[in-house]
């Protein structure tokens, strides 16, 4: 592992692949499809009479829901949707979806999306965090997010978060990534923000979805996390790319351990 580690921070540091990088129109144009496409299917699961939670679409459902039971920690990549049979793809970029879900002890979906709204959850991944405003099942915050590979990346971010009250034992929250600016030099006198074109297009695009249900002990909270990168250069893609996966699941599991430890009771 550590030859690996070397070759990958050898080919990873070198000028052109960690170039800035610019998103492409027809990169963003294929985001939006693939947002637009994951939100149609969302919307249509919360309606179904089938379930609620993304994974009770899955064939394993029963099996992951005793999971979650037993206090497991439940973290999946998502298949990208599909347009005419295909999935959706983006060129010149990679879309990273995960799925998470944890069982939350000893409190309800009202009662947790009441303390959400107070802001967010800390977690490892966030460095600093503050409501800028907040309005009638709204908000929004500003955080200060560190994304760790094989090298750290800092952005200062901004998402507008709603939430909904399905019904009395269901909710959702939607946070959807308005800013995200690339941190260079941090915590020096010389840290600054990059601007567009100028970071290494490590981050682009960041949307999650939240699904909240009161089951027998507290509730399931489920996320389904949405990012859009630059794509991994060909001559370091194969090592790379487990790499990035990697990342992605941690920062998932951080995320649904960050939320049991403090909203469990």
């Amino acid at each position: 592992m550590g030859g690996t580690v070397i070759v990958v921070v050898t080919l990873v540091g070198s000028t052109a692949a960690l170039a800035a990088a610019r998103l492409q129109p027809a990169a963003a144009a294929a985001w939006n499809v693939y947002v637009r496409a994951t939100e149609s299917r969302i919307a249509r699961e919360l309606k179904s009479p089938a379930g609620f939670l993304a994974l009770d679409f899955q064939s394993d459902a029963a099996a992951t829901r005793r999971s979650l039971a037993a206090g497991d920690l439940v973290v999946e990549p998502m298949d990208a949707p599909r347009v005419d049979g295909r999935p959706i793809e983006t060129p010149s970029a990679r879309v990273e979806h995960w799925r998470g879900a944890v069982l939350i002890r000893g409190v309800t979906a009202a009662r947790l999306v009441d303390e959400l709204e107070h802001g967010p959850p800390p977690s490892d991944d966030i460095l600093k965090s503050a409501v800028l405003e907040r309005g009638e099942d709204w908000m929004v915050v500003s955080l200060r997010l560190q994304r760790k590979t094989v090298i750290s990346v800092v952005y200062d971010t901004e998402h507008v978060v709603t939430f909904t009250r399905e019904t009395a034992s269901r909710a959702t929250s939607t946070s959807t990534a308005t800013r995200i600016v690339e941190v260079a030099d941090v915590d020096t006198p010389q840290e600054h923000q990059l601007g567009a074109g100028e970071d290494k297009g490590f981050l682009w695009r960041l949307n999650a979805y939240w699904r909240y249900l009161d089951v027998p002990g507290g509730v399931i909270a489920e996320c389904e996390s949405i990012t859009l990168s630059r794509d991994i250069p060909a001559l370091v893609r194969f090592v790379v790319s487990p790499l990035v996966e990697r990342t992605a699941r941690e920062s998932m599991t951080k995320t649904m351990v960050a939320m049991r430890a403090r909203f469990a009771r």
